[in-house]
């Protein structure tokens, strides 16, 4: 794909939606950080469902650690494996009081050395709360990427280096999201939407759906 084709993709997905943000509820960068490790592997939807009622309770990571690992459990039990996430979090929240002044750490290194915090989440974190023009590349992205032709890759490390090497800089920030979005709701796994989608007339996708 030419850098003309990347452009106009970006610039459509732009005016579709100038500002997109992340489906996560969250009010701060903890509260965001909890959301992130609370979501891999499972929906945003079972996150938003059950973060207000954890975030009422524990909304900082003293009052989280006050809950303990089986009290952090009974907010969170109706999210797919709730026990790993909740003991990755307790640790977590004993790092950030212990290093961090109870504060999210803005830099890569520091993110991923929280239990339950990997590249993607850091990224995550990094463009959402920070402002800064990471993309996180998550299943969503790795297929849009290789399927239209963006910027294909065999791992998520080398989708993820392309997109930032490609993706003009102006839409650099808001990139993920956009790719997010239209892999969650357009260019589906199992049968993409080929005639709704905005950037058909540029995609490489060789089996397009017809209506």
């Amino acid at each position: 794909m030419n850098p003309a084709k990347r452009a106009e993709i970006f610039r459509r997905l732009s005016s579709l939606n100038p500002e997109p943000a992340t489906e996560l509820q969250y009010r701060n960068p903890f509260e965001l950080l909890v959301a992130v490790v609370l979501s891999a592997q499972a929906t945003d939807k079972s996150v938003n469902l059950a973060t207000p009622r954890l975030f009422q309770a524990a909304g900082s990571p003293a009052a989280m650690l006050a809950l303990g690992q089986e009290g952090l459990e009974e907010y969170i039990k109706t999210i797919g494996l709730y026990r790993t996430k909740a003991k990755n979090l307790i640790a977590a929240c004993r790092l950030l009081i212990e290093r961090h002044g109870g504060e999210v750490p803005s830099k890569r290194d520091a993110l991923e050395s929280l239990p339950g915090v990997g590249r993607k989440t850091a990224n995550v974190i990094l463009n959402s709360a920070f402002g800064e023009p990471t993309i996180a590349v998550d299943t969503h992205i790795f297929r849009v990427a290789n399927r239209t032709g963006l910027a294909p890759g065999k791992n998520v490390v080398e989708v993820e280096n392309k997109l930032l090497k490609f993706v003009p800089e102006q839409y650099r920030r808001h990139a993920h999201h956009w790719l997010i979005l239209h892999g969650r709701y357009v260019c589906k796994a199992r049968k993409p939407e080929c005639p709704a989608c905005p950037i058909r007339d540029l995609c490489e996708y060789r089996h397009k759906t017809k209506a």
